[in-house]
């Protein structure tokens, strides 16, 4: 689908700007009136992490004009093998600083504006209007939802882009011209189903891919080229190195961009994600204990059964002294609950204490109504009891 372009073209480039994207001036789909609509653009990233990282150095390599960077977050050691935009010196650092300078570096001409709060329902719709275009590069689905409904109330196209593992996916919102986020995904997947990249991984290199791809689509609605992604879902599969489309449609019975829409206005979106199932909140009432809970009743040898319910890499990076291992997921099938324990008291962990929280409601429902899981799971652990272990 060809659409028309986003931004009007700037007045003119410099000598400099002329230098600096020659080799784009000489592309007659881009030429110099592709050039100044991109100085003129202003685009705003959601995130200076793994897709923020690509997305932001290319756009500003490319000559946006202003680049905003949404980020509340500090740099961390684990964030330096896909976050290519921070280095070793930056950690601990503000991302959002260490984003606008790695920016500023690459290219001196691009106006940067930081935004070094949580988006959130009330901020979203004041930050979002200062902006053309949205590159979301979110890592969670109330966030998702959120950028989603924000872009349809206030009419303006967004860049979506998700990895995991080994597999990522990117495409084009843009309720104008054809679906939203609802319309491919209408509610989001039950709380603990999906991992996050903190749970589950990711290539650190994935990043780059739908990164790289997330620009190339900003860049052809910005200056009006090509054919953007509106209306189809890229789907990549690195290990098999394989790139398929799938075709989205627009659902006329959609939530927010559909022909009677539900969703009016800005709703709560942790809520509507369920970040932890109301079955799991529940179980966890009265039956969460601390680490240094977990570690007074190693030490006074008392009669219990540590339960790790993470995946088999986790546990092989770190873990708590004498918990075994049972993924979640056997749980969940009900394979592991004839191996229990009768006479021990059952606690189970995983890294920060939402998976725990799902099994110990399976549980409990079995009749282990004793059975307790660890706030903070194995990362509370490090920081209280062994802060030399390393985290992840």
């Amino acid at each position: 689908m060809s659409l028309p372009p986003l931004v009007e073209p700037a007045a003119e480039l410099t000598v400099d700007e002329v230098r600096r994207y020659s080799r784009h001036l000489i592309i007659p789909d881009v030429g110099m009136d592709g050039q100044k609509r991109l100085k003129n653009a202003k685009v705003l990233c959601v995130g200076a992490g793994g897709l923020g990282s690509p997305a932001l150095m290319y756009l500003a390599a490319a000559g946006v004009g202003t680049l905003g960077i949404v980020e509340f977050d500090e740099v961390d050691e684990s964030n330096l093998q896909r976050q290519i935009i921070h280095s070793q010196s930056d950690i601990g650092r503000s991302k959002a600083e260490s984003a606008r300078d790695s920016v500023l570096g690459i290219n001196p001409y691009v106006n940067v504006i930081l935004h070094e709060e949580r988006l959130e329902a009330d901020n979203v719709m004041e930050i979002f209007g200062q902006y053309d275009l949205i590159v979301d590069g979110t890592d969670n689905f109330a966030t998702r939802y959120l950028v989603n409904d924000a872009c349809v109330l206030l009419n303006k196209p967004y860049v979506w882009g998700s990895i995991y593992r080994f597999d990522g996916q990117a495409s084009v919102f843009w309720s104008e011209y054809g679906p939203c986020y609802r319309c491919l995904y209408p509610e989001p997947p039950p709380p603990g189903m999906v991992p996050s990249c903190a749970e589950g991984g990711v290539l650190g290199v994935l990043c780059a891919s739908i990164g790289s791809i997330q620009v190339t689509e900003a860049i052809k609605v910005l200056a009006g080229v090509g054919d953007p992604l509106v209306g189809r879902l890229m789907i990549y599969d690195a290990l098999e190195m394989q790139y398929r489309q799938v075709k989205v449609r627009k659902d006329p019975d959609c939530a927010v961009c559909g022909e009677n829409p539900t969703v009016t206005e800005l709703i709560d979106y942790e809520a509507f994600c369920g970040v932890v199932s109301e079955e799991a909140q529940q179980a966890a009432l009265g039956s969460t204990i601390t680490p240094k809970q977990l570690k007074e009743w190693i030490d006074d040898g008392e009669n219990i059964d540590i339960i790790d319910v993470r995946e088999v890499n986790e546990y092989e990076i770190v873990s708590i002294p004498g918990a075994r291992l049972i993924p979640k997921n056997e749980f969940l099938m009900g394979n592991a609950l004839q191996d229990l324990p009768q006479d021990k008291r059952i606690v189970l962990h995983c890294k920060t204490g939402v998976r725990s929280a799902e099994v110990l409601a399976v549980l409990k429902s079995a009749g282990f109504a004793d059975a307790v899981h660890v706030g903070g799971g194995v990362i509370g652990w490090v920081h209280q009891i062994e802060p030399e272990k390393p985290v992840y």
